[in-house]
């Protein structure tokens, strides 16, 4: 889970002020944020025809199967996407396939996460963690400090790490997502790494084809025992979905001032996935989000269900 201040100061998580005093290696003290970039609406779903009462500012729900799409509202319109920025980052390091590569804790990373006041894994300056462990870290507590630690051992730095993630995602036909960090953070600005639902879910769709990203996405909790090379640690899932819905299986939050409350999530009940994002569902209340997801998997489900029936 992110939170809203840029690589400078400690910034609490419902406050935007920024502070002089950027961190060693990351840009320094940009400009005031944008408007938010805007988007034409290629198509959404009129209100009868899904769920009632979805708060969320944009969504997609989709049959993870036939790729069909269930439901939507304003599946092209750009929007930050927070922490869910992760999931491109986790596809980087696994391109990468060095699961057994240790990498040493740097203070710098710790500080990082702490100065922004963000999601953290808790790392230890010192410790020396595999890069398996470090997705864990990465992809349950959210942790910034995690992200930090892979980018920056990526050949040549964290901005190639960053080009790489914006590489990926045109190779995928992510046309309308852009990534300005590593972890979704708000810096430059609060808008400056954004996406769409229709580009998350086809990020979502590629990530779980990975069953190393799967399995580590619908595990509510992962413990590292102590060892001669790093401390013990315990990290429990952001996601609220997994279990306490039946048939979650992932995938990942994000909050920031800027993106309100975030969820990409996936469930699956027999045969039938269905794969949903929710963008923006208020910037108040993290419980909004998953209420929103329930939504529209019960919504989903009951449909299916429905057609099954009547055949």
């Amino acid at each position: 889970m992110s939170t809203t201040a840029r690589p400078t100061r400690l910034a609490g998580l419902a406050c935007a002020v920024l502070a002089a005093g950027a961190l060693a290696g990351l840009p320094g003290k940009a400009a005031a944020a944008p408007a938010r970039p805007a988007a034409a609406v290629v198509r959404t779903a009129r209100p009868a025809d899904g769920p009632a009462g979805v708060v969320a500012a944009e969504a997609l729900l989709v049959n993870g199967g036939s790729r069909k799409w269930l439901w939507s509202r304003f599946p092209d319109r750009r929007h930050p996407i927070a922490s869910i920025t992760k999931v491109m980052t986790a596809l980087v390091v696994l391109g990468e396939d060095k699961l057994a590569r240790k990498l040493k804790i740097t203070q710098a990373a710790v500080n990082y996460a702490r100065e922004h006041d963000a999601g953290s894994a808790g790392l230890i300056a010192g410790d020396r963690l595999t890069e398996k462990q470090l997705l864990y870290a990465l992809l349950l507590p959210s942790g910034a400090d995690a992200a930090y630690t892979l980018a920056h051992a990526y050949p040549h730095g964290w901005r190639a790490f960053v080009a790489k993630m914006n590489a990926t995602a045109r190779k995928l036909g992510l046309s309308r997502t852009h990534f300005a960090n590593f972890d979704g953070l708000p810096w430059p600005t609060e808008y400056s790494t954004y996406s769409t639902p229709r580009d998350v879910i086809k990020l979502g769709e590629v990530a779980m084809r990975s069953a190393e990203f799967s399995k580590i996405v619908d595990t509510s909790s992962y413990r590292v025992r102590p060892t001669s090379a790093h401390h013990g640690y315990h990290w429990t899932n952001t996601n609220l979905l997994l279990g306490h819905y039946r048939g979650a299986i992932g995938i990942k939050t994000g909050f920031t001032l800027g993106a309100g409350y975030c969820l990409l999530f996936a469930a699956k009940r027999g045969k039938l996935t269905l794969m949903g994002v929710v963008l923006d569902s208020t910037n108040t209340d993290p419980d909004t989000r998953f209420a929103a997801a329930r939504q529209l998997l019960n919504w989903g489900f009951s449909r299916a269900h429905a057609a099954q029936t009547v055949r």
